[in-house]
């Protein structure tokens, strides 16, 4: 029976346009790296042509000047004539001497330099007049072809060479700059996918609810119809909450707005307050506890704020009637500002602390709004602020959790430099224990 591979899920039109995009890169670096080292290349065999002439005019320009046919320079031949007897040195190629270079010097013409071609090889000759002697020197470039062609050769491998890995390393550095972008456009759809979830279910709920009042508005009693508006009044409320969240996330990822001195403990005062009514309604105690002193820190009062109220409104979700909610502000250390929210209701296992600050996350119990941005949104405001949120907590035993920030300087108060949030959290004052957690 053929075994089956399993099949690579299909990539999204966005990761093809990435990939499209860092290939583009690729090959795009190779291009250009490729011509650089073409430019290059080409400069040096230049400059080494331009050098090999030089040279080439240098040693028939010394032969002229010192050298007999018995005794030439390095692939140089020489001719003399002298009183119309004409020699040159013993294996001269056929067709050197140039007669008309020499004929033409003869008649009283200025030296001559020239490059000529005999027999497939190229050949530096230079005619000139010594003393009484005419002269002609022929250097022989096939060593100097040689070299410029073992230089190409050279040249050519070390392009495909360069080539390769240029192209290497321009697709990996293309890709690596590609991750962070892929994440954020994964990160964005899987939050878009979320947060349409999430907001088709208070949808769905009011037009179910506007459609039902609509045919009740003939038959139902005013009783009902009160009902069913509040109950319609309650799911728009919802939803606006969800879209709260959303936008204050987003607001706190682009500015955290301005920073201004915050009375922690004035602040869940007013959550506490807030929340009397519907803890009566759902036979809770809401209480809160300030410590001694003031609980002031440096902040966004509205973000701030909505941290408490979300903090609240998640231990009252997940309390049943007769338990209590406690709202504790304190100064645990010197810098540090902490409010923490205690209940006594289910609780919840020790490892998914971690998991509860994440967007959508939402608990296994628990009732009323649970559209799992409360915790996600506090933990980002409270980052922001350059705290920490923690919780802890036991199935059936409750949970606490706790928000440190830093403390606000105080006019005349002198802290110690040392004492900066990060050492007292690393230090970590000790705070109330959940049973069991």
């Amino acid at each position: 029976m053929p075994i089956r591979l399993p099949r690579r899920p299909a990539r999204s039109p966005e990761q093809r346009r990435l990939a499209a995009a860092q290939w583009t890169i690729t090959w795009r670096i190779s291009l250009v790296m490729s011509v650089i080292m073409l430019i290059v290349g080409g400069i040096v065999y230049t400059v080494v042509l331009f050098a090999q002439r030089a040279d080439a005019e240098r040693e028939t320009q010394w032969g002229i000047d010192h050298n007999t046919v018995e005794s030439p320079p390095v692939c140089v031949w020489m001719t003399v004539e002298r009183d119309g007897a004409v020699s040159s040195t013993p294996g001269t190629p056929a067709g050197l001497p140039v007669r008309s270079s020499l004929a033409a010097v003869r008649a009283g013409a200025p030296p001559v330099l020239e490059r000529v071609e005999r027999g497939g090889e190229q050949y530096t000759v230079r005619t000139a007049r010594r003393g009484s002697e005419l002269v002609q020197a022929a250097y022989g470039e096939r060593f100097q072809r040689a070299d410029r062609n073992h230089l190409l050769l050279a040249f050519a491998a070390a392009e495909a060479v360069g080539l390769l890995l240029v192209a290497a390393a321009s697709g990996m550095l293309a890709r690596r700059s590609m991750e962070p972008l892929s994440e954020a456009l994964d990160r964005q759809r899987r939050f878009v996918a979320d947060a349409s979830h999430e907001l088709r279910t208070p949808l769905t709920q009011l037009h179910t609810r506007a459609q039902l009042l609509a045919r009740r508005c003939g038959s139902e009693t005013p009783q009902q119809l009160s009902t069913d508006l509040q109950r319609l009044v309650t799911g728009t409320r919802q939803l606006g909450d969800v879209i709260d969240d959303l936008l204050l996330s987003a607001r706190l990822s682009q500015s955290p707005g301005s920073r201004d001195p915050v009375d922690l403990t004035a602040l869940a005062e007013e959550a506490v307050s807030a929340e009397d009514v519907r803890a009566q309604e759902m036979g809770l105690a809401v209480r809160l506890r300030p410590g001694p002193g003031r609980h002031v820190v440096v902040g966004t009062g509205p973000a701030l704020r909505r941290v408490i109220a979300a903090l609240v409104d998640n231990a009252m979700g997940h309390t049943p009637p007769g338990g209590e909610v406690t709202v504790s502000v304190d100064t645990p250390l010197p810098g540090i500002v902490s409010l923490s929210v205690r209940d006594t209701g289910v609780g919840f296992a020790p490892e998914e602390a971690a998991r509860l600050f994440e967007r959508f996350a939402r608990g296994s119990a628990g009732r009323g709004r649970r559209f799992g941005l409360g915790l996600a949104l506090a933990r980002e405001v409270v980052e922001s602020h350059g705290g920490r949120i923690t919780a802890e907590g036991r199935p059936g035993h409750g949970a606490l959790f706790t928000v440190e920030l830093p403390a606000a300087r105080v006019v005349g108060e002198t802290v110690p430099r040392e004492r900066t949030i990060a050492s007292c959290l690393s230090v970590g004052g000790r705070r109330p224990d959940v049973p069991g957690g």
